[in-house]
């Protein structure tokens, strides 16, 4: 059983071992109202466990997605500033639904459940390490390097969107300040995008918006750039010249197989594929870089359930070869 647990939407899905995902059920987080996130994971799993019984399929274990950082091993989310779902932090919640449902659970990182996915079933399968930049309302990011997910020691590993690229950058809410997520992260694009329409009110991206500056979403910005408005090309060339130093980095840095980009912001980049390589290649070893193969694909919520299904694949494994 993999479970995505998102600040909106939490999904989970019945995933054999070659992948295939047999059974997808959705419910809003918090469905019963503010802090109720727990009762409508627990649902959702029971749902499954039903869907189970009733296929007479044998379920190995449940593998959870959450957004933040996590100490794998207690199962249990840290408690963080603007923290996506606040009710989440500090809870066991690993040994929670194991006394529920009296089978092996475990809990990480969304981002490094996705990554754990991409290499056990999809883009980095076979790969030796693998990044993965998920980049939606905002940037996670997930390290695999020679068969291990790379957590980091407080379980921060990974959190490449709060990577500086800009040391003269906007603050951000992590505390520093110039990180990329605050040049290509959604929520940030949307909220600059805003601010800026106050000197361009003639802006595509405002009439896409309905004139309502709080509307605008970081897809209107890229629409907006493709129709050639002044406003969407300045920020979309940021954005992209953002990624590709990011990549840079990354590169460089770690020296990856295989680097995949997803995430909902990530169908607005596809078409810019071809430009963010090229500036990637800037702000990076020639060798290195044309060693990495870098993909870029749209979101999936079939490729999130897959992750929480590899996680227990390898959580698994990690057991028996350490016991």
């Amino acid at each position: 059983m993999g479970i995505d647990v998102g600040a909106t939407t939490i999904a989970g899905g019945l995933v054999t071992g070659a992948g295939e995902v047999l059974e997808v059920v959705q419910a809003q987080t918090h469905r019963d109202g503010p802090g109720t996130a727990v009762e409508t994971l627990l649902a959702v799993v029971d749902g499954l466990l039903r869907k189970t019984a009733e296929q007479g399929l044998r379920l190995a274990g449940v593998g959870i997605g959450v957004p933040g950082a996590i100490d794998p091993d207690k199962g249990a989310m840290a408690r963080t500033l603007h923290h996506p779902v606040p009710e989440l932090a500090d809870l066991m919640l690993a040994d929670q639904i194991q006394a529920q449902t009296g089978i092996h659970v475990f809990v990480d990182n969304d981002v490094n459940a996705l990554a754990l996915g991409e290499w056990t079933f999809g883009l980095a399968r076979g790969a030796s390490s693998l990044v993965l930049l998920a980049i939606g309302t905002n940037i996670g990011g997930g390290i695999i390097n020679d068969g291990r997910v790379m957590r980091g020691h407080g379980g921060f590993g990974g959190e490449l969107g709060h990577v500086p690229i800009n040391f003269d950058g906007p603050p951000c809410f992590c505390g520093g300040k110039g990180c990329l997520g605050m040049y290509i992260g959604g929520r940030q694009m949307a909220m600059e995008a805003g601010n800026r329409t106050k000197s361009h009110p003639e802006s595509t991206v405002l009439t896409l918006a309905g004139g309502d500056p709080g509307a605008i979403t970081s897809s209107m910005v890229f629409e907006a750039a493709r129709a050639g408005d002044s406003l969407g090309l300045a920020m979309v060339s940021e954005a992209c010249e953002a990624l590709g130093a990011s990549l840079g980095g990354i590169v460089n840095g770690l020296n990856p197989e295989v680097v995949i980009i997803t995430g909902g912001v990530a169908e607005s980049l596809v078409p810019l594929e071809v430009d963010i390589l090229q500036r990637a290649r800037r702000y990076t070893y020639p060798l290195a870089f044309a060693s990495t193969r870098i993909c870029i694909v749209p979101a999936d919520k079939r490729r999130m359930l897959r992750g929480g299904a590899a996680l227990v694949l390898y959580e698994l494994e990690r057991q028996r070869a350490e016991a």
